[in-house]
């Protein structure tokens, strides 16, 4: 089996996984903009997929340096190791899709890598500061979403305090600002994981010298998370936009604005988070800050236990599927 078969083999993988990263994705995005009826659900899976497409080209490329270089070591990757993780995340994405429950394709993805690293070279070969950084990153992000949601929502009811209901009109308006500038962050941000993935497919398979991202591996991966996100994944949409409280165009608003906030920071310093966590604790924080009763807090329940399994059991199922392609690939020659 030659290089070139493989690296096709391996961007058709990571553009599979990139897709499903936008179609889980676009609750994230679009489910509290149709829940509020700010939008219709095709003009704003519209709005999302093309902000999507744009938003790895405006924030550079920290978070793909750090899942492609700073998870594990470069030295130690093999082909089989990306392509066991990537697998071993679309996997899970697939699955708990069919459930309905919106969880993090990077827990997915850097649970993939470190099982399938591990597998290939021993625990040693994982990068414990690039494992902090990510963990960090990703653990911090969903508080720091709840706590600007409740900020941002407290400020705005503050400053609405005399308005007629003519202000839902504006909150609407606004909702579509906001919601651009989420897609562009969770572009810029979610699509940057494929991109770190192919690129650290291309230095193992030696078609770079060292780790870097050609601008045609931005497009792919852009194009990829764009496509995801214009079909979408209503079934999380529905979980995202109904199941913790009745959102409203105010909910909407905060709830979005203070995601970007959040995502967006991330993105410049290079942390990969789950978009997904980061808007779900968003929405709960828009809701507590008018009314802790009002949020139907058991609804998380299953959220929070698909957020605890992820990064073990796509690390678990990376090291069989490891196995099984180093095998083809002893097989082919390789």
């Amino acid at each position: 089996m030659s290089a070139i078969t493989l690296l096709l083999v391996l961007i058709a993988v990571a553009l599979l996984f990139d897709f499903l990263n936008g179609f889980n994705d676009s609750a994230n995005v679009v489910a509290t903009i149709i829940a509020s009826r700010a939008m219709s659900a095709r003009g704003a899976l519209t709005l999302a997929a093309l902000a999507n497409l744009a938003g790895p080209f405006l924030f550079g490329v920290a978070v793909a340096e750090t899942i492609g270089a700073e998870v594990a070591d470069p030295r130690t990757i093999s082909i089989a190791v990306v392509l066991a993780a990537l697998l071993a995340a679309s996997l899970w994405d697939l699955a708990t899709w069919h459930l309905g429950i919106p969880v993090s394709s990077s827990h997915a993805l850097v649970g993939g890598i470190v099982g399938a690293a591990a597998t290939g070279s021993g625990f040693a070969a994982i990068q414990a500061q690039g494992l902090w950084k990510i963990g960090i990153a990703l653990l911090a992000s969903p508080l720091a979403g709840f706590v600007m949601a409740l900020a941002v929502m407290q400020v705005t009811l503050w400053s609405l305090r005399n308005a007629t209901p003519r202000a839902n009109v504006m909150l609407s308006r606004a909702q579509i600002l906001t919601a651009t500038a989420l897609a562009l962050s969770h572009g810029g941000n979610d699509a940057q994981k494929t991109m770190g993935v192919i690129a650290m497919g291309l230095l193992t398979l030696g078609f770079t010298p060292a780790f870097v991202v050609p601008w045609w591996v931005i497009l792919l991966s852009a194009s990829a998370i764009a496509l995801g996100t214009a079909v979408g994944g209503w079934r999380i949409i529905r979980t995202l936009g109904t199941r913790f409280y009745r959102i409203h165009p105010i909910h909407g608003f905060t709830s979005q604005l203070a995601s970007t906030a959040v995502i967006l920071a991330a993105s410049l310093a290079g942390g990969p988070v789950s978009t997904t966590q980061v808007v779900s604790m968003s929405i709960l924080g828009a809701g507590a800050a008018e009314r802790k009763s009002k949020v139907r807090w058991a609804a998380l329940n299953d959220i929070v236990v698909a957020w605890a399994l992820t990064l073990p059991a796509t690390a678990l199922l990376a090291a069989p599927l490891y196995y099984l392609i180093e095998s083809i690939l002893r097989r082919g020659g390789w």
